[in-house]
């Protein structure tokens, strides 16, 4: 993709005042819930119904999706309400079904994307569509997997392209299902900046209540849209029921939701200032959960010394990783002075957990 001329900016087709909002549950599961929720959606700043077809799930037994069927209901609903229709497609036979009851819009799941097998037998089936197709980060945070996805299709001639920002599978315990890591989106968007990029903040999340933040965060990050998991009954949805949203919430997010282009003398030096500031809300989210990280460890050193009636301060111990912070400090440009407040504040804070520890 050195030669971006020939990609489409498909979005100025849909001549949006606003960014994407592609919006429907996280699965099909009868003609009438599929039909009630487009009609929910349609006077709204949803443009495109989404429903999954077929569901892949982590382990067997769960809900797999209704399969073809569910095709025909977004087909009706599509007819009754002028919204386009997107589903996840997994290989070249859901391509030709989905082609052939006009979905307009199709998806890689994450799950598809860890695999280059798999892209390139479904780009091969989408070999010179029109259709948009959306390609959904792997689990594992790897941008060059992600960035090889989209050149698989771009090479079979498929120019209306675009990438979802679905977060990432951890072991950690983190208040997200899947972590946003923004900085591989960002790194993404800085390379390729025509290729639009959109928010899956119900993956992220995986619970309603941290959807409107997410979201807020991409727009402050320009990204161009968001496709949200919406069911008129979320808690008794076939799957992933704790991360939708009913169609009434997903409109007022869409109204309370802030897209950051101040009016000054300078636009564009507002839009740039505003983006910068979205990056550095993002990394000093991630500083603070790397000095949580740090400060849990900590807590395990006082344990393993309390156990062994050893002292808390080690002071050759702590001169060392200061003499050698401050090297590595300089080296990227941050000052002796700095490094000094800031590793000895976060000394301080780490013998005030071990003595918390120790007194436990």
């Amino acid at each position: 993709m050195e030669n971006k001329k020939e990609l489409r900016n498909w979005l100025d087709e849909y001549n949006l005042n606003h960014p994407l909002v592609i919006g429907g549950p996280c699965s099909a599961e009868t003609e009438e819930q599929v039909v009630k929720i487009a009609h929910q959606l349609k006077d709204s700043d949803a443009t495109v119904l989404r429903a999954g077809i077929w569901k892949p799930r982590t382990r067997p037994g769960n809900f797999e999706g209704v399969g073809a069927l569910g095709l025909k209901w977004l087909q009706r609903a599509k007819e009754e309400t002028g919204m386009k229709i997107a589903t996840e497609v997994a290989n070249p036979h859901h391509v030709e079904l989905a082609l052939e009851h006009g979905v307009d819009v199709l998806w890689i799941g994450a799950r598809s994307t860890v695999s280059p097998f798999i892209v390139q037998d479904i780009a091969e089936a989408c070999r010179g569509i029109d259709n948009p197709v959306l390609i959904k980060n792997p689990i594992n945070p790897d941008l060059s997997l992600w960035l090889g996805a989209v050149e698989r299709f771009y090479t079979c001639d498929v120019k209306n392209l675009g990438v979802i920002h679905r977060g990432f599978s951890t072991y950690e315990k983190t208040k997200y299902r899947n972590i946003p890591e923004w900085q591989i989106p960002i790194d993404l968007q800085n390379r390729f900046p025509d290729l639009p990029l959109i928010l899956d903040p119900s993956h992220i999340a995986g619970r309603r209540d941290l959807i409107f933040d997410l979201s807020q965060t991409a727009l402050d990050l320009n990204f161009d849209g968001l496709i949200v998991e919406t069911h008129y009954d979320p808690d008794n949805a076939w799957s992933d029921a704790a991360q939708q949203i009913t169609p009434e919430t997903l409109v007022q997010h869409m109204k309370d939701l802030k897209i950051r282009k101040e009016i000054g003398v300078d636009e564009a030096y507002q839009r740039t200032l505003n983006e910068l500031r979205a990056k550095i809300d993002v990394a000093d989210n991630q500083l603070l959960d790397v000095l949580s990280k740090r400060m849990k460890i900590s807590d395990e050193i006082g344990k393993a010394k309390a156990k062994q009636n050893v002292a808390i301060l080690q002071s050759k111990r702590w001169n060392e990783i200061l003499g050698k912070m401050i090297l590595e400090g300089e080296e990227k440009g941050l000052s002796e002075e700095f490094m000094l407040r800031i590793y000895k504040a976060i000394h301080q804070e780490s013998i005030n957990h071990q003595k918390k520890v120790a007194k436990s």
